[in-house]
């Protein structure tokens, strides 16, 4: 029997098993930002190391930084703070670090991909739950924790206890007004928010490899919420002509060598897997969160479920997501009113996803009373929006355009729900108080659905507003 992509990565890096039980696992790309890395750095000085392999660490600013008055220093103390000692520590390990003055500044996901460092048949860790992200190009992505940040720095390894693995199958092809993000948000919502506890989810299938390497991105950045710790699709020609031409990408030679490698980690067609799950992409319809964890969604044409009908481990979450959002069993989830609109966050804001948006966005006006704004993912595509019309086409909307970074997501910023506002996002995360308010609601959807909701001041079916739009004037 064949091999899956997961395990040939992981035996290429394996280095040994550990008296413990977990396998010490040597790390090809780190990254770090600036809230999970001060306490590493800082675990290296007490105990006399040094940074192993500099060349092999990147680093960039993105959870504090605000993303509206970007002056030094920064209005925020604490997030001044941070930022003074990721700029010491990187200049005194010679650390490439992709700051503010940079042009290359952004999210740790959006840039890792964007410059070509991130590459299939890598491991790759991150002090951040969604480094799963990477996978999307065949590499096997860690969030990890400051003491594992030490050992990476230290070592360049870690040590973790190699997970099972689930091949989840799309089949199938996504219809127009469809996303990726409905794709991994239906997936959260059959499995559970605790269904991927000790995998690594495989995501295979028609619909997934029909999806660019933005699309693929998404879903295995949320593989966290479903409760994997990795996620991955196999490399191919997509993911080769993504990587083709960016800076630290190989060239010539050296990239025909790189695609031979890369096609020989491929899962084999006869792999083994530990669990397969399906999914029919033909029946999908726009998703909508309404409750207070990914794993609570249903479609947009759907009403919200009855508690009695839920597994008995489900109920009090449902409970108490019903007290926390205000809503009611068999409540439709369309016509919810929204008080803020935000297209930002590792998950989507990416060029693919602005463009989307903007293309539900242009010609329309943002509903009055409803705050909406756009965080492209890095300073590079901010740029590219510009040079392509998009932030304009926001702008004569109504929405504000703000500077690269995580913003809302989670609130470690200036930007954060007011009081009790409810928000259509494009984010990952609905927990309670995640978008800086104790009482702030959030509706995660996909970009499109975002900016439908933006125009109409209520969650919307983004598919009738790209029916309209395709509708011929009539005199």
């Amino acid at each position: 029997m064949g091999r899956n992509l997961f395990d040939k990565v992981w035996d290429l890096h394996k280095v040994r098993t550990l008296e413990s039980g977990q396998d010490q696992l040597f790390i090809g790309l780190h990254l770090i930002h600036e809230v999970t890395s001060p306490q590493a750095f800082q675990m290296l000085e007490d105990r006399g190391l040094t940074v192993r392999f500099p060349e092999r660490t990147f680093a960039t600013v993105d959870h504090i930084v605000p993303t509206k008055a970007q002056a030094r220093p920064f209005g925020d103390s604490l997030a001044e703070q941070m930022m003074l000692a990721l700029e010491e520590n990187t200049k005194k390990y010679n650390i490439e670090f992709f700051d503010l003055s940079s042009g290359k500044q952004g999210i740790v996901h959006i840039i890792g991909p964007e410059l070509g460092l991130t590459q299939p048949g890598m491991t790759i860790a991150c002090g951040d739950s969604h480094t799963s992200t990477h996978g999307a190009f065949g590499a096997i992505g860690f969030g990890i924790g400051t003491s594992q940040i030490r050992d990476v720095l230290a070592s360049q390894c870690m040590a973790i206890s190699r997970p099972k693995v689930r091949r989840i199958q799309v089949n199938g092809t996504l219809a127009d007004g469809v996303y990726a993000k409905d794709i991994i948000l239906k997936i959260i919502a059959d499995l559970g928010v605790k269904g991927g506890l000790g995998y690594a989810y495989e995501y295979a299938g028609p619909a997934i490899h029909e999806l660019s390497m933005e699309g693929r991105m998404t879903i295995c950045n949320m593989s966290i919420e479903g409760g994997a710790r990795v996620g991955y699709v196999n490399p191919d020609e997509t993911s080769y002509e993504y990587i083709r031409g960016r800076q630290y990408a190989p060239d010539g030679e050296d990239f025909d060598q790189a695609i031979a490698f890369w096609n020989s980690i491929a899962s084999d067609e006869d792999a083994r897997y530990d669990d397969v799950y399906t999914l029919d992409a033909n029946s999908l319809s726009p998703m909508v969160t309404w409750g207070i964890n990914p794993g609570q969604a249903i479609s947009v044409d759907d009403h919200m479920p009855s508690v009695s009908e839920m597994q008995p481990e489900q109920q009090e979450v449902a409970r108490k997501a019903y007290r926390h959002m205000e809503f009611d069993e068999g409540q439709a989830i369309r016509g919810t009113q929204i008080d803020v609109a935000f297209l930002g966050s590792c998950t989507n804001s990416r060029i693919s996803d602005l463009r989307e948006a903007a293309s539900i966005v242009k010609g329309r006006t943002v509903k009055s009373g409803v705050k909406a704004f756009v965080v492209p993912g890095s300073m590079q595509i901010a740029r590219q929006a510009r040079e392509e019309g998009l932030m304009q086409i926001f702008e004569d909307a109504g929405f504000e355009w703000r500077g690269a970074g995580c913003s809302m997501c989670l609130g470690m910023n200036p930007d954060k729900l007011q009081g009790r506002e409810i928000c259509a996002s494009s984010s990952n995360r609905n927990f309670i108080g995640r978008q800086g308010a104790p009482g702030g609601r959030t509706l995660l959807m996909s970009p499109a659905m975002v900016a439908a909701a933006a125009i109409t001041g209520e969650v919307t079916d983004v598919r009738e507003l790209k029916q309209r739009a395709s509708e011929p004037a009539h005199a």
